[in-house]
């Protein structure tokens, strides 16, 4: 997954899951604009790294796939073996990640209610390192604030609900397609993107941390929002 000389630092999260983080500065760095040569190689992440600072400075519509090709010192050929487009490159190894959701939710204690189950796989899903959070900043920025993303952005979202409504389906001796899982798959997403709203809105001002905002949003939601004071 990460290229040649990238830092590897692995920690545990809820699931179980590795969070693997690699040193994209060191790489990216490399692929700066004026950097005489060719860079030995590149990776999905470095190739996200610089196409993702272009589209912060420049935008997104403004921004071509010969612009990212260019600055990260690759062909327009070699990008399209990474990222089928623009869209695809701001969202990264989005499958990768749904699949880890999934095996998340397998391996919690089946005994856990159904919506504590969601609620930590979820915080999983969304756990970040310090040093990734203002990277993570930005890709949220570009998929909830550009217009052209929207499109992409709703079929993203939709197999992000469905890896909910199949575990609820699941849960509930239901099919994924049924009311209430789907209800489920959407009130969950619905929590999320106004958790990842909150993060985004002011992080100087706040603080706020996206693990706690999760979990307050999914506590909310399994409360069933019963308008008591917090």
């Amino acid at each position: 997954m990460f290229g040649s000389g990238a830092v590897r630092i692995a920690e545990r999260g809820s699931c179980g899951r590795e969070v693997v983080v690699t040193d994209l500065g060191v790489q990216a760095a490399a692929l700066a604009p004026g950097r005489k040569g060719r860079p030995p190689s590149t990776s999905r992440e470095v190739l996200e790294e610089v196409g993702i600072r272009l589209f912060t400075e420049r935008g997104f519509d403004e921004t071509s796939i010969d612009d990212i090709a260019a600055a990260a010192g690759i062909g327009r050929r070699t990008f399209f073996r990474y990222y089928p487009s623009k869209s695809d490159l701001v969202w990264g190894d989005f499958e990768g990640e749904l699949e880890r959701m999934r095996e998340c939710l397998a391996r919690l204690d089946p005994q856990l209610p159904m919506m504590e189950a969601v609620r930590q796989a979820v915080i999983d899903f969304n756990r970040l390192r310090p040093e990734q959070e203002a990277q993570h900043r930005r890709r949220l920025t570009l998929i909830l604030g550009v217009p052209t993303l929207i499109a992409h952005s709703t079929l993203q979202f939709a197999h992000w609900r469905a890896v909910i409504a199949e575990f609820a389906a699941q849960r509930l001796g239901q099919h994924a397609d049924d009311l209430l899982p789907r209800t489920i798959g959407h009130c969950a997403l619905g929590a999320s993107i106004a958790a990842y709203e909150e993060w985004l809105r002011d992080p100087e001002a706040t603080g706020a941390d996206l693990s706690a905002l999760l979990g307050d949003a999914f506590g909310e939601l399994a409360r069933g929002f019963d308008g008591e004071a917090r």
